[in-house]
């Protein structure tokens, strides 16, 4: 067996296969190939772009501040405009406030959709749900984001910061963002609720 004098080439390294060895590994590491060398896919970190422009009013108290800032900012870069309608905080503030103001900015029309967040999403939903107009759903995972928006055609999305994470938030979000409301038997089903807005109290 020859040695490694007699052969160089057994151990000699090419620089520029090296070079592209290493650009690989780190390519790989920071998320942008899979280990086969492919592109990686983030379909699933990425939102949809739509096909027009549309307009989210966002929304939160202090508890979901920092999560309506990711939101937020995750939104704008799938395309969406944002109507950031506060807090712009972390010092204490009611929610009721700012659900209310996500949910008119969705009656009046400014708004396509709003997603407002609180430290359970509860609270807000029933806020926002006292606007006419406005169909808020809380949602705490991807069924329920699909099911508010095919089923109950809801307009604004509420979330708990407390009880998620900020991935399942945003993955939360894509799908309410993503369904299209469902025709049918849903459509009428909604219009039945949205008839409770202008009776009075006590109506049958």
């Amino acid at each position: 067996m020859a040695s490694t004098e007699e052969n160089p080439a057994v151990t000699a390294r090419d620089p520029n296969i090296e070079q592209d060895v290493r650009a690989m590994v780190k390519r790989i590491v920071d998320g942008l190939l899979d280990a086969s060398g492919e592109a990686a896919s983030h379909d699933e970190d990425v939102a949809a772009a739509p096909s027009a422009t549309v307009t989210v009013a966002v929304g939160a108290d202090h508890g979901g501040f920092a999560l309506k800032e990711k939101l937020g900012f995750r939104l704008r870069e799938a395309g969406y405009e944002v109507i950031d309608c506060g807090t712009d905080s972390s010092e204490a503030v009611d929610y009721p406030d700012f659900a209310v103001a996500v949910a008119r900015s969705v009656a009046t029309g400014a708004a396509d959709a709003g997603v407002m967040v609180d430290g359970a999403g509860i609270g807000s939903a029933m806020a926002a749900n006292k606007v006419p107009g406005v169909r808020a759903a809380m949602c705490y995972d991807v069924s329920t984001a699909r099911n508010a928006r095919e089923h109950n055609h809801a307009n604004v999305l509420t979330l708990g910061a407390g009880l998620i994470g900020d991935a399942l938030a945003w993955q939360i979000t894509q799908e309410f963002m993503n369904t299209e409301f469902g025709p049918g038997r849903h459509a009428r089903r909604v219009e039945k609720i949205d008839a409770l807005d202008s009776q009075p109290a006590g109506a049958v």
